[in-house]
């Protein structure tokens, strides 16, 4: 039997909550480092923050393979997600199509996610990591495709030597993973296309 905050905490108004978060994820994804709001907010147990589970209920469907990293793996998660998404869950970061990490300490190495291949980018993994905060880190130049000239943000809670990660990943192109940084409401994208280099 499903537990209460199981069965609660999901869209309000699915269909029209779903469409204001996705046509916000895809504008984030168009404008790179652009803090976003998640404004229809879904709720789920915690650990799982409000913008990452919006994101989740919006891309996320009985087809869709999700990877969870383990804190936030609970059962009480696994049954929210199972009600009101029916996405399923997979055991190993390379299967999922989404990957939610609770963490910079929880994420593994890039290449452990599906990279996708040259006929079929688009087969690779979206990983939405949850960190401290979208200001007060370190600054970050961030240059290409839907940046005029050049970006500055300082999400705080990165993992160490993610300029390095990200450059490797980059190196793939147009194979590689893309990523969603969360922090409570707010998120920002970091398309695969987007170089990053110290400010």
């Amino acid at each position: 039997m499903y537990a209460a905050q199981t069965l609660t905490g999901g869209f309000a108004n699915p269909v029209f909550d779903a469409q204001s978060v996705f046509r916000a994820v895809m504008d984030g994804l168009a404008n790179p480092g652009t803090v976003y709001i998640a404004e229809t907010q879904a709720d789920a147990p915690e650990p799982f923050g409000k913008a990452a589970a919006s994101i989740l209920l919006t891309l996320c469907d009985f087809e869709t393979p999700v990877w969870l990293s383990p804190s936030i793996a609970s059962d009480s998660v696994r049954g929210w997600i199972n009600f009101h998404a029916g996405a399923t869950l997979v055991g190993e970061p390379e299967q999922s199509a989404f990957a939610f990490v609770a963490n910079s300490a929880e994420l593994p190495v890039l290449t452990s996610f599906a990279l996708g291949n040259d006929e079929y980018p688009d087969t690779s993994t979206t990983i939405i990591l949850d960190v401290e905060a979208l200001i007060g880190g370190a600054h970050l130049l961030l240059e290409g495709p839907g940046i005029n000239g050049n970006r500055v943000v300082a999400p705080a809670g990165l993992p160490d030597g993610f300029i390095g990660m990200w450059a490797q990943n980059s190196e793939i192109y147009p194979r590689g993973i893309d990523l969603i940084l969360t922090a409570g409401e707010q998120f920002l994208c970091l398309p695969r296309t987007t170089r990053i280099r110290e400010a």
